[in-house]
């Protein structure tokens, strides 16, 4: 506080020279408007693509790439050394490659080797040289001092090549440094782990055009996700029926139905330190799929639909661990006796924790909020009050990092 002037927080964007630099413009946009003080530090070679005008008109600061300019107020240590976080985005190869050895030969590198706070990294290539072992060594590294790199997204790269390397979208890398900023200095504290979430509500197809689902929104899954990914982890999102924009940084698996949704979810769990099922997964399914649309008949009421039951994907996997010490949270969604109801679950089940929350057509679905029990196999319980889904996935992960051990 300055008199009654709140300080803003300062970031520094760091740009380096690829193509998707254009896309960092979004990304600064984004910052400023929500509060941020930005000071953007571009290489010489992203100024190829994005010259230092732009920069300087939408931060509202000088721009340079030189340790020489303004010596007399030692930008190359100053600026890193004032931030409260750095997020580089894109950063190229050769960036994750000067980051991780600790060479410094411009205002970017310097800045980061100087940085104490925060680090986030957008990494941005083609596939080739994403899978690269020298890169991805260089990305264990980075990870393992401490900085936040997100995994690139899947899609069209330059030209017509497609694939694992495209930056996240510049809102979801938004998030990410949202969630690391809120954090203060708090160390990525699932860096080094593999959770799985699922997310959304499965849709069992009766004929072409109906199906049996639910309302979920898949927005408490993907509010994991996020936190997730921001503390660390490698996260893979097995998604149902959303529509919503892929987090940055995570690995999302699209699927439909309940049986879709166990495959994927069997298969991501195979290596996973967590899995968390949020998703609201259908108990039943109809018996048998109509080829062409029920059709209506005047006079006459419609065939009963015969239902069976679809697998219990919490169950299975608590009960079938691929390790002692892999760790399992269910949630509950429950319209009466919820507490009563969330403890027979949670033993029926056998998870390790169990999110337990009260449901109706205007609470919990949908909504930007939640509010929550969360049970524990060992009998405790830890009430999460009304707030932000955010705030509920990052308590899921607290009480998640001691059964780690």
């Amino acid at each position: 506080m300055r008199g009654d002037t709140v300080e803003k927080p300062k970031v520094v964007l760091g740009v380096s020279g690829g193509i998707a630099a254009y896309k960092a413009c979004e990304l600064l946009r984004r910052l400023t408007e929500s509060g941020h003080d930005v000071r953007v530090v571009p290489t010489a070679s992203a100024l190829h693509f994005v010259g230092a005008p732009t920069w300087a008109a939408l931060s509202g600061h000088p721009v340079s790439t030189e340790v020489w300019s303004e010596v007399h107020e030692v930008p190359h240590v100053r600026i890193g050394q004032s931030a409260d976080l750095v997020v580089v985005a894109p950063a190229t190869a050769d960036l994750l490659a000067k980051a991780a050895h600790g060479l410094a030969d411009d205002l970017l590198t310097n800045t980061l080797l100087t940085a104490r706070c925060p680090v986030v990294l957008a990494p941005a290539m083609h596939t080739e040289m994403w899978e690269h072992p020298a890169t991805q060594e260089n990305v264990a590294t980075l990870r393992r001092r401490g900085a936040v790199v997100v995994e690139p997204a899947v899609g069209r790269l330059t030209g017509a090549d497609t694939g694992k390397g495209r930056l996240p979208d510049p809102a979801e890398i938004f998030e990410v440094c949202r969630r690391v900023l809120a954090r203060g200095t708090a160390a990525p504290d699932l860096a080094g782990r593999h959770v799985v979430i699922s997310a959304g509500g499965t849709r069992e197809p009766l004929d072409p055009v109906r199906f049996l689902g639910n309302r979920s929104s898949g927005k408490q899954g993907y509010a994991l996700a996020r936190t997730a990914a921001a503390r660390g982890a490698r996260v893979t999102l097995v998604e149902a029926n959303t529509r919503l924009p892929d987090p940055a940084g995570v690995d999302v698996v699209h699927v439909g139905t309940a049986v879709e949704l166990r495959a994927a979810v069997l298969a991501a769990a195979a290596d996973a330190d967590a899995v968390v099922m949020a998703a609201a997964v259908a108990d039943f399914r109809p018996a048998e799929y109509a080829a062409g649309k029920i059709k209506k008949k005047d006079g006459e009421e419609p065939a009963p639909v015969v239902l069976v039951r679809n697998p219990d994907i919490l169950a299975e996997i608590s009960a079938e661990r691929v390790r002692a010490d892999q760790v399992i949270v269910g949630f509950a969604a429950e319209t009466d006796d919820v507490l009563a109801n969330g403890r027979a679950k949670l033993l029926r089940k056998g998870c390790d924790l169990l999110v337990v929350n009260e449901v109706g057509e205007h609470r919990t679905f949908g909504a930007e909020e939640n509010e929550a029990v969360v049970l524990a196999a060992d009998g405790t319980e830890t009430p999460v009050p009304h707030g932000p889904k955010e705030a509920l996935a990052d308590t899921v992960w607290d009480l998640a990092l001691p059964l780690f051990h």
